[in-house]
């Protein structure tokens, strides 16, 4: 079965960096959509950075400038660079990608990996 499994998260100090990672496994990124997404502790889940299949990336206005989002499609993985971490960044972190096998295409949510900031 396609699935999605994230890593890189962690307790980490404000000012600090990590970089998140979610493979993809049983398929390959089909081409649409792939993101990272938040969910902190009370709050809805939040968009954070978006690799649209054509136009520009789109980054939440709360990680712009510190955090990146990248690609590297030949071994299946979508990457997020954590710069500057601040302690309103602590949340649930989960990858949203498009997949595709040789019988399906469809969307996937990781099971998460937690980043926690202190101040």
């Amino acid at each position: 079965q396609p699935h999605l499994v994230e890593s890189g998260g962690g307790l980490v100090e404000a000012g600090g960096s990590l970089r998140l990672s979610c493979v993809a496994y049983e398929s390959t990124f089909s081409g649409s959509d792939m993101g990272w997404y938040r969910q902190a502790p009370g709050s809805q889940r939040e968009m954070v950075a978006l690799i649209p299949p054509d136009g520009p990336i789109n980054y939440a206005e709360s990680v712009k400038g510190r955090f990146t989002i990248s690609a590297h499609t030949a071994n299946n993985t979508l990457y997020l660079q954590m710069n500057n971490l601040k302690p309103e960044d602590t949340a649930d972190y989960y990858c949203h990608a498009g997949l595709q096998t040789a019988f399906r295409r469809s969307y996937y949510w990781g099971r998460g990996t937690r980043v926690t900031v202190s101040s």
